[in-house]
């Protein structure tokens, strides 16, 4: 029994559940299960792990991944002022919020995995957004007409995971390109085909014109051109990726008729915030309406909200009241993940989940972590503009990855004199 679970192949196993829910992240609209046999697989991985060896690898570290179940535990609480019509809703929260519970149990129990297998991942990650990115670019190409016309609407090009969790994904494939690159932690063979991919990624980010990927993908550049100048006194590197910053967009004003027709897009939306008899086919307007309407929930329950169960419905009432002009078909749900959960859960939930979700940052704050760091950059400003927790695609992305990058910290067996990616 030991051979037959021994620790090389105990890795092995780990490894292929995480590449599969990777790949699944990416293919999630045509096998919806795949995400979550892939999960289940590598807590599996993890129980037999324990099971069989008779320990818990990262015993020592259930603060760390027990604050990021702890958020878990905080959509259990919700149950308590669910009302009875609700309950469904509430059961179906509790499955899709799995992640937050079956993640960190299985790398907590799991032994850390080889710095090669962690390099693979992220590569796997990297190739799978070019790949994403291509075919979208094909689809484009194809219809170029119609989609970009769709830009003067409040519309994207459709991709694989959706438009707005995708372009963070971009940003993150970027972010791990350039730290890999940056480290030496790519093969001579692979390291122009990264390159390349860096930029690809780049420019695509620009042609899908997606406010929440672009603003995170220039909040990193711009932590970048701070670090090379402060921290590394490269002064004349920080000011070459300062100039390609700016160029950019403005390049891609110029070349790509989706990020002018955003711009255009951007500047009608935020004119018809007032207007709210016209402003609800625009997508910033709409976003106010919403916040409008998530604030005016929470000022009724400020301590502890009135639940996620019962969100959707409080809202109605609310925007009835805020906005007669309103019909139902325009309510829609804060696309702001903290605002989301002080509605739901109150200003004590919030601060539960702030402090659950981000106290591995506070734990890695003086080890090299920029990984983990770009992750929590990432999520941290996708929350200012959507509710990315709440959506498969965009739960399994911040959790996991965010686990991943924390992989990078955790004490290894194997010595490795290449980087590991953390």
């Amino acid at each position: 029994m030991p051979s037959l679970f021994s620790l090389k192949r105990i890795h092995q196993s780990a490894f292929f559940f995480c590449a599969c829910i990777i790949i699944s992240i990416f293919l999630v609209n045509w096998l919806r299960v795949a995400l979550g046999i892939a999960m289940g697989g590598l807590a599996v991985t993890s129980v037999i792990f324990a099971l069989v060896h008779k320990r818990i690898a990262n015993r020592t570290l259930w603060p760390v991944f027990g604050s990021i179940a702890m958020v878990f535990v905080l959509h259990v609480m919700a149950g308590f002022h669910t009302r009875a019509d609700n309950m469904d809703e509430y059961r179906f929260d509790l499955g899709m919020q799995m992640p937050f519970l079956i993640l960190p149990l299985s790398f907590w129990l799991l032994p850390a995995l080889p710095s090669r297998y962690l390099r693979r991942l992220w590569g796997i990650f990297i190739a799978m957004t070019v790949l994403a990115a291509l075919g979208a670019t094909i689809n484009y190409l194809l219809h170029a007409q119609e989609i970009n016309e769709s830009y003067m609407h409040s519309k994207v090009m459709p991709t694989e995971p959706d438009h707005i969790r995708f372009s963070i994904i971009i940003t993150m494939a970027i972010a791990a390109a350039v730290l890999l690159l940056a480290h030496q932690a790519i093969s001579q063979a692979w390291r122009s085909w990264v390159k390349a991919a860096i930029v690809g990624l780049a420019l695509f980010l620009h042609l899908l014109a997606v406010r929440s990927g672009e603003m995170t993908f220039y909040a990193l550049g711009g932590m970048v051109v701070l670090w090379l100048a402060f921290s590394r006194n490269q002064w004349k590197k920080a000011m070459l990726l300062a100039v390609a910053l700016i160029l950019l967009p403005v390049v891609s004003y110029l070349v790509f008729p989706t990020f002018r027709n955003r711009v255009y897009n951007t500047q009608e939306d935020v004119s018809k915030v007032q207007e709210s008899s016209e402003g609800k086919n625009f997508s910033i307007s709409a976003r106010v309406y919403s916040y409008q309407a998530a604030l005016a929930v929470w000022r009724d329950n400020k301590l502890v909200g009135v639940g996620k169960p019962n969100l959707e419905g409080e809202m109605a009432k609310r925007y009835a009241k805020l906005y007669p002009q309103l019909t139902p078909e325009f309510y829609i749900l804060p696309h702001n993940q903290y605002l989301y959960n002080l509605a739901a859960y109150g200003a004590i939930g919030l601060l539960i989940f702030c402090l659950s979700l981000f106290y591995p940052a506070w734990w890695a704050r003086c080890k090299h972590a920029p990984l983990l760091l770009a992750q929590y950059v990432s999520i941290a400003l996708s929350f200012l503009v959507e509710y990315t927790l709440e959506t498969q695609v965009g739960l399994a992305f911040v959790v996991f990855f965010l686990l991943l990058a924390l992989q990078g910290l955790m004490p290894c067996e194997e010595s490795d004199p290449t980087w590991r990616p953390a």
